[in-house]
């Protein structure tokens, strides 16, 4: 049963969480769409494409923004539940801090579990369609801009130039036209004046151009067979297909066997098939190597017999006759250099299958330890807020953006480190949690000892007291 004292507090908590993890996602989404700015300006995307990209931007970086969330508002519920005289009032009602911490601990724990489920399944999923949607707009050219005096070339198979356009951009003047009709022959369209105009579906460009010319050849260059056609015109249409401007929408199915489009257990299914692909590749290149050193057993009685008679055996290279020599030396270099670049090649086939192996336990991990980071978090968050006893966005938010950033640089440094083999994927993408749990436990131990860790007065009374030590010691001594 639900009891006052935990509604209090769960209330408390809410308000702050969502707000903290609106602005969280806000922030992060920002980030990205900084990141790739270059890829999105000038390709004219309409505003179907930018919400859906929005919303697939936004999904994926809820993983990050739901422990920095809980981090924040957990230091703001507890400062100001302290900054109120809430949290005295409950610790003089003999409550313990664990116990009014009870609640959000919960609150914590199914935080947790929707993290994990919502990582393992809809993550794959929104990372599926978000690589999709950012590739095909990376690909996608520029938006169709023609612009006054500059010769304009993306368009395929024509090159425009149009000096002058008046205030709607629909009337041009002194207009050029290359169209490219094979790599020989170019074909040329001059026209003092005319109208440009796009179709209903924006798949066409129309210009209408008015007193030209149209400079024709046919036939091969540099012979006499070549034809020169000047034809002039008063009235001469144009089209241009838009339809490469437009953009080409991939399949998901590109990038369904990416790491990071998994969930658990497809992980699993495919960390099974990648050992085993492993041991039968080992398998494999040792049949291979070992056929370079096949040596026929056949037994050779007289070089026993030489050697018992005679003592020790020539070397080798003594019993090769001279004339054969050359051609034994020749024969075992190119074996050895054949069998060093089969050796190059199954280096570079499995450094990448154990790169490969190593991804996939590195979104395993991810999983979960992107999860568990919800609670690790709050055990800083909680303690941290009744030992500053502050609210609002002043000393929690400093607070708690110093123990992110400390969070998310470790958990960046332990995933390059396990991709790079200088951890394994267990220690690389747990490290943030191992190295931030110690932190939550001892601020917690603190919190409930009423640790006085971030009073400015006590630190000012204690070095007011060391002061005053050294200069008793300076006086007693001179």
């Amino acid at each position: 049963m639900i009891k006052k004292l935990d509604r209090l507090i769960i209330k408390a908590f809410i308000g702050p969480f969502l707000i903290t993890f609106l602005i969280a996602l806000f922030i992060l989404v920002m980030q990205f769409f900084w990141k790739y700015i270059d890829d999105l300006v000038g390709k004219g995307l309409d505003s179907f494409t930018l919400l859906e990209l929005t919303g697939l931007v936004t999904t994926t970086w809820v993983p990050i923004a739901l422990p920095l969330s809980i981090l924040l508002s957990s230091i703001m519920t507890f400062g100001n539940l302290g900054e109120s005289f809430e949290l005295v009032a409950i610790k003089s009602a003999g409550i313990p801090l664990l116990r009014f911490m009870r609640p959000l601990l919960w609150v914590s724990a199914l935080l947790c579990l929707l993290a994990f489920l919502f990582a393992n399944y809809v993550i794959p999923v929104a990372n599926l369609k978000f690589q999709t949607l950012l590739q095909d707009i990376q690909l996608k050219k520029p938006a169709f801009d023609i612009k006054e005096g500059v010769f304009y070339n993306k368009m395929p198979g024509y090159t425009l130039k149009i000096s002058k356009k008046d205030k709607t951009g629909s009337r041009i003047e002194n207009v050029i036209i290359f169209e490219e009709s094979n790599i020989l022959q170019d074909n040329l369209i001059t026209a003092d004046r005319g109208v440009m105009s796009l179709s209903g579906d924006k798949q066409t460009l129309n210009f209408k151009l008015e007193k030209g010319t149209y400079y024709q050849e046919k036939g091969p260059r540099y012979s006499t067979t070549t034809d020169f056609i000047r034809l002039g015109f008063k009235d001469y249409t144009k089209h241009f297909d838009l339809s490469s401007f437009q953009i080409n929408r991939s399949t998901d199915s590109l990038y369904k066997n990416n790491a990071q489009m998994l969930s658990v257990r497809q992980l699993r299914i495919a960390l099974d098939s990648l050992n085993k692909q492993e041991q039968a590749f080992i398998h494999n290149n040792n049949l291979g190597i070992r056929s370079y050193f096949h040596v026929t057993k056949v037994s050779d009685s007289a070089w026993r017999y030489a050697e018992a008679k005679n003592g020790p055996v020539l070397p080798f290279k003594k019993l090769i006759p001279d004339s054969l020599k050359v051609t034994v030396q020749d024969r075992a270099g190119s074996m050895l250099s054949g069998l060093r670049n089969q050796v190059d090649i199954q280096e570079l086939e499995y450094v990448g299958q154990q790169a490969n192996i190593r991804s996939h336990l590195v979104e395993w991990h991810r999983k979960f330890s992107y999860s568990f980071a919800c609670m690790v978090l709050f055990l800083i968050g909680a303690p941290l807020g009744s030992i500053i006893r502050k609210g609002g966005l002043g000393m929690p938010l400093v607070c708690a953006v110093i123990f992110f950033v400390i969070f998310h640089l470790l958990n960046t440094f332990g995933e390059k480190f396990a991709r790079g083999e200088v951890l394994s994927p267990f220690v690389g993408m747990w490290l943030a949690d191992l190295c931030m749990l110690p932190i939550g436990i001892f601020l917690t131990y603190k919190a409930m000892q009423d640790s006085q860790l971030f009073n400015k007065e006590f630190y000012h009374r204690s070095f007011k007291w060391a002061r005053a030590g050294v200069i008793r010691l300076k006086t007693r001594f001179a």
